[in-house]
């Protein structure tokens, strides 16, 4: 396997599976034309070659860096049939990286959206930021995939790179790879000196440091070196430190000694700004239907939003097409259709019942008062919409005579959707709690 090969291997680590098949997997390591500040990629057309100059050279880059102790230009070309004709899209690292590990400048806490989900976890890393070594130390910050932590922690990064301090930022997988190559070189005062010699340490997905005791002995003494003398430490996981397994009490004890604070999934109101703000920075232009859409459809992960729209305008400047709700739909057509097997009418059913105030045993039986009625069709047109069964298959979970029921259903949410904009809002509620809520119980 060559470095290329490894590389591409440890960003498959950080990244969507359905992301890494359908982009990452498809870029070939050019080893001839590739040297140790330039590395080529060859994409087999110029989607694939954009979205990953988009959303990853950055992260090779990096990768790259931590394998050399040099951070490359990348390149990414597309082969065009003709011979000899090559399309080229380039990255340049401009960035100084003598005193700090690479940073995304974009991640700031100007460009982090807050919502309830995520606001105790904003205000605690500006904080901690503001004052390094002082009030919150370290500050461990945890919650789902995609919810925000790793922009918070590059935040707090970015405005120590503004004031001229040393910042280190890896993940821990990165800083185990790191170990490990030092070890064997028999280079560890070298190490130390780049973890220990620095003014603010940021671990992302410390998780991964579970049961392993050799880099959690190290990891250890690195702790200890930088609190004593007030450094800034901060750590993002998966999950708060007690339910990380096969963690050493004396680490998981220093976890706790500071602040720990929790990232929730957001709300649909904080989606949809997410999304907006994504757009205005990018100038990308949807409209408030399609945001709507994506923000009630596509789940929790932001990072995976993001992706999507990034997509989105990568197709639309291919193909020369305006995106409209039907282009957004046929677009990510496949990440809905593995959305909707994850999720049951039973699902369905249980949300709209707590939300609407009706037992779930009425929504299935054949009662006709207003409320029911109502509750009956929204969870019909859900499950049409939010499931992959059919109509048939609908019918018979409802106890009803055949698929022409559920076509009546149907048409006549789509009469009040028509119409009333307060329950168009409700069905986007409900269908961003239902994907929510799969996802946490999956």
């Amino acid at each position: 396997m060559n470095i290329g090969q490894k590389i591409l291997f440890e960003l498959k680590k950080e990244i969507s599976e359905l992301e890494y098949e359908r982009y990452i997997k498809k870029l070939v390591y050019d080893t001839k034309r590739s040297r140790s500040n330039m590395v080529f990629f060859s994409a087999p057309n110029m989607l694939v070659a954009k979205w990953v100059k988009t959303k990853y050279t950055d992260k090779l880059s990096h990768l790259f860096e931590l394998h050399n102790d040099v951070k490359p230009n990348i390149e990414i070309t597309v082969g065009i049939q003709k011979k000899h004709q090559t399309a080229t899209i380039r990255y340049n690292s401009e960035k100084n990286t003598s005193k700090s590990t690479y940073l995304n400048p974009s991640l700031t806490f100007e460009s982090f959206i807050v919502g309830d989900s995520n606001q105790f976890a904003y205000t605690t890393a500006k904080s901690a930021a503001e004052k390094p070594g002082k009030q919150y130390n370290p500050l461990f910050i945890y919650g789902g995939v995609g919810l925000g932590k790793t922009h918070l922690l590059q935040a707090i990064g970015n405005y120590h790179i503004d004031l001229g301090k040393t910042v280190i930022y890896t993940t821990l997988e990165q800083f185990m790879n790191s170990f490990t190559s030092h070890l064997r070189s028999q280079t560890m005062d070298r190490f130390r000196d780049k973890f220990r010699e620095c003014d603010l340490l940021l671990i992302d997905d410390i998780q991964f440091l579970s049961r392993k005791e050799q880099t959690q002995e190290e990891f250890f003494h690195t702790f200890n070196e930088l609190y004593n003398v007030n450094k800034q430490i901060v750590i993002t996981a998966d999950r708060a430190p007690n339910k990380i397994a096969g963690l050493v009490d004396r680490l998981r004890t220093r976890f706790e000694w500071g602040l720990m604070a929790d990232i929730q999934p957001p709300g649909l109101e904080t989606k949809i700004a997410i999304i907006q703000k994504k757009c205005e920075l990018d100038g990308i232009k949807l409209n408030s239907e399609i945001i709507n859409f994506i923000a009630s459809h596509m789940g929790d992960n932001i990072r995976e939003i993001e992706g999507t729209i990034i997509k989105l305008n990568a197709l639309s400047s291919m193909l020369n097409q305006e995106i409209t709700l039907d282009f957004a739909q046929n677009a990510i057509k496949d990440q809905l259709k593995e959305k909707k097997e994850n999720i049951t009418i039973d699902d369905i059913v249980k949300i709209v019942s707590k939300e609407l105030n009706i037992k779930p045993s009425d929504i299935k039986s054949k009662k006709r008062t207003k409320n029911v009625v109502n509750a009956r069709r929204t969870a019909i047109y859900l499950a049409r919409n939010l499931t992959p069964n059919s109509m048939p298959q609908i019918a018979l979970y409802f106890g009803m005579k055949d698929h022409t029921a559920i076509s009546h259903a149907m048409k006549k949410i789509n009469e009040i959707i028509e119409n009333d904009e307060n329950f168009k809002v409700l069905l986007d509620e409900l269908s961003n709690k239902i994907h929510s809520n799969t996802k946490n119980t999956s």
